[in-house]
């Protein structure tokens, strides 16, 4: 690893100078955390759940420790943060877990990879989050940067942690934070800060809806009268945790009101940032309403971080989105096929699916403690369903519900054959939309995987079509 980019160092230092921290976790975000504390002179102590795993990802190798210690061992465990200077949790890390409990014990300081960060850089930066399109909120924004000649790399929930991406040559940085970092965060500033929307995810990690919506909310905590705190305008979720804000805000339209009398809105189908026209509506590759909505958002915040309307306009246009979000899957004969794979609550089913009309929907994986229920809220859009995972009978339920009217129900045993079913479903002419509302850990390592598993189904499933229709011949 290179030395880290100098930097003026932000007040109030969250950890001391000497001192071993402890890194609990060893994923991506723990190991990076353990390379970014040795490359500035700490002694770091690595733990993990599953030592034996965390060595297999490459975690073993690294410089910055000697060996991966068994934090399920609960004397060891104590005996090391006992010790310590400080202890920092990957963001996997829930706060039940035993790490928490013996550093509060011993007084010793539980620290966010995000304090660590704005311990270590002063450069500014943009945070997004949010239940539902935060990744694509937060590529668009760095995209928009560098287009606009502010050189931006996008840090956090992706394959770079926030204290890698300080060692980076750039002006800025673009800062995907779930509520997991956002949870021990307490100096983490952003310049400007976004939540999109809020709805019921992650119960498995967080106790209840409060301290998950108390975790987003401090991405606006530790801000000063300088910084702006980009709101989603009506938002009845949102708001109510927007009363501590001290920043300027700046607001931003919602799917449910893209027209809204907010800062960056719609007008007669053009985007409008406060007073100036940026781009028409028409003009851009994706329409739905959440598309729409996140385009005015990542414009929001692009703009008070100094880009240009020029440069938002084009991204806008040439932006067809990203993998596994409602991306075009393929088509056989008039049945178009969309990976929603990404959804894996279910508000984010309800949200994509108001942008459709009478399609089948593929549902269901490993539910992480929510209220499938909320899918009632589409039923009026959904011609049939097609459950699977772990989850199929709830999802089943669901729509067999007196509300949701005649809706086709079938339950799939696999991916295979749950895209065949939602092709029979479909005929003639409707839009399959697997969009889950559920994890993927019942069948698959990843939405990712189970995105590319659907993608594959349907070649598949139109090769065979093919193969079945004899070609035809002149005589």
């Amino acid at each position: 690893m290179s030395a880290p980019v100098s930097h003026e160092r932000a007040p109030d230092d969250v950890i001391p100078d000497n001192g071993a921290i402890v890194v609990v976790g060893m994923g991506v975000t723990g190991r990076a955390v353990a390379s970014a504390l040795a490359a500035r002179g700490h002694e770091v102590v690595a733990a993990d759940d599953r030592p034996g795993d965390a060595a297999r990802r490459g975690a073993g190798a690294d410089a910055a420790f000697d060996e991966i210690h068994d934090s399920t061992d609960a004397s060891l465990l104590k005996s090391l943060v006992s010790g310590a200077a400080a202890v920092v949790p990957s963001p996997g890390v829930p706060p039940r877990h035993l790490s928490y409990t013996l550093a509060a014990a011993a007084g010793v300081p539980v620290v966010s990879e995000l304090d660590l960060a704005a311990q270590w850089d002063s450069r500014p930066l943009a945070a997004i989050t949010g239940t539902n399109g935060k990744t694509t909120v937060t590529v668009l924004t760095e995209r928009m940067l560098n287009r606009s000649g502010i050189s931006a790399v996008g840090a956090g929930n992706t394959d770079i942690a926030l204290v890698d991406a300080i060692d980076r040559e750039v002006s800025t940085f673009v800062v995907e934070a779930s509520s997991f970092r956002l949870h021990r965060a307490r100096r983490f500033a952003p310049a400007v800060a976004a939540w999109l929307n809020l709805a019921p995810d992650h119960l498995d990690w967080h106790p209840d809806l409060r301290d998950y919506a108390a975790s987003k909310a401090r991405i606006w905590a530790a801000q000063g009268p300088d910084d702006v705190a980009v709101v989603p305008f009506g938002d009845t979720d949102v708001e109510p945790w927007t009363s501590g804000i001290r920043s300027r805000r700046v607001t931003f339209a919602t799917p449910q009101q893209l027209d809204a009398p907010c800062d960056v809105r719609y007008e007669r189908g053009i985007l409008i940032a406060h007073s100036d026209s940026v781009v028409p509506a028409a003009e851009l590759p994706r329409q739905r309403p959440h598309d729409l909505s996140n385009a005015a958002a990542a414009a929001a915040v692009a703009l008070e971080m100094g880009a240009s309307a020029e440069a938002v306009a084009a991204e806008l246009r040439s932006f067809h989105g990203l993998p596994h979000r409602l991306a075009f899957a393929g088509r056989i004969g008039a049945v178009s096929f969309y990976d929603d794979s990404k959804a894996t609550a279910p508000h984010a089913t309800v949200a994509a699916l108001r942008g459709f009309s009478d399609a089948v929907l593929i549902a269901g994986g490993r539910n992480k403690g929510l209220d499938l229920g909320e899918l009632v809220a589409v039923a009026d859009r959904v011609h049939g369903v097609v459950a699977i995972g772990e989850a199929a009978a709830d999802v089943l339920d669901c729509f067999s519900q007196p509300a949701c009217g005649q809706i086709e129900l079938v339950r799939a045993d696999s991916m295979p054959e749950a895209v065949e079913a939602a092709h029979r479903m479909a005929q003639p002419d409707r839009d399959v939309v697997l969009s889950p509302g559920c994890a993927s850990f019942d069948w698959y390592s990843s939405y990712g995987q189970r995105g590319e598993h659907f993608t594959t189904a349907v070649a598949d499933l139109a090769e065979r079509i093919r193969s079945r229709v004899p070609s035809e011949r002149q005589p």
